[in-house]
């Protein structure tokens, strides 16, 4: 299925889905469920809280405060009998500095292993589709491609789908596009090269329609709708490092190897 679904007319659409307007047959939609999978944002395995915070002290340059704690407190023990508190200010200094930057780190990629769970909660619970050429309500993750579903003011939208009718139909996109704004939406075909915001015969998975009424042909579930796309990058992002922190992490290791 690699036509561009916003740049065909509807009959296309419909033809290239091995559909029709009164949507799937029951066996038919259990089949696609299991060929495509679930409706659903697949989450990576999670990370244990305190892995997480474990993993704080394997940068470079943490390893380098430690050892300094390390030595300080050896020459501490060396040349003093009877240390007092004054004489591990450079140890307690450099050990509040990384447990600071410990729990900063620590917060920062917690709150970024639960985005994929704030992600999943703007997803629609269920769905009205057209089932048999009947209208039916379904748990959102059972929708396939080649459904039709049913739209008005307040519902989710449960996956990105091709607009077939709309009666004065405008949804919020801000969690796409950023805009605020409802978008008006119509039927006709839009440039090839239109951006997801002027895609206005579409209609994507984790917006909701704010007035009207409208019809729509599913063209995509899951992972491969515009909202998992950005559910992946996410993920991506945070199994890469940074370019930044990689680029700090080799001069750490050169600025270690020169000092010892």
């Amino acid at each position: 299925m690699g036509l561009q679904w916003h740049a065909e007319e509807v009959e296309k659409v419909l033809d290239a889905l091995g559909t029709t307007p009164d949507g799937l047959s029951s066996e038919e939609a259990e089949r696609r469920l299991k060929e495509y999978g679930p409706n659903k944002l697949v989450e990576r395995e999670g990370v244990n809280p305190f892995i997480i915070f474990l993993g704080q002290f394997r940068d470079v340059f943490v390893l380098m405060l430690l050892a300094a704690i390390v030595i300080s407190l050896l020459t501490v023990f060396m040349e003093t009998s009877t240390p007092t508190l004054e004489d591990y200010a450079d140890s307690i200094t450099i050990g509040v500095i990384v447990i600071l930057n410990s729990i900063v780190g620590f917060v920062q990629e917690y709150r970024s292993e639960k985005a994929m769970e704030a992600l999943k909660r703007l997803t629609a619970p269920q769905a009205r589709v057209l089932r048999d050429g009947r209208e039916v309500i379904i748990p959102a993750e059972m929708v396939v491609p080649g459904d039709v579903i049913l739209l008005e003011s307040g519902d989710r939208i449960p996956a990105d789908g091709r607009l077939m009718e709309t009666i004065e139909l405008r949804t919020n996109e801000a969690v796409l596009t950023g805009e605020s704004t409802p978008v008006e939406k119509m039927t006709d075909p839009v440039r090839e090269d239109a951006p997801v915001s002027d895609r206005r015969n579409m209609v994507f998975m984790g917006t909701h329609v704010i007035f009207g009424r409208g019809r729509a042909v599913i063209t995509a579930t899951g992972m491969n709708t515009e909202f998992g796309k950005i559910a992946g990058m996410i993920q991506e992002t945070e199994e890469k490092t940074p370019p930044l922190k990689a680029k700090l992490n080799r001069f750490a290791k050169k600025l270690s190897i020169f000092i010892v």
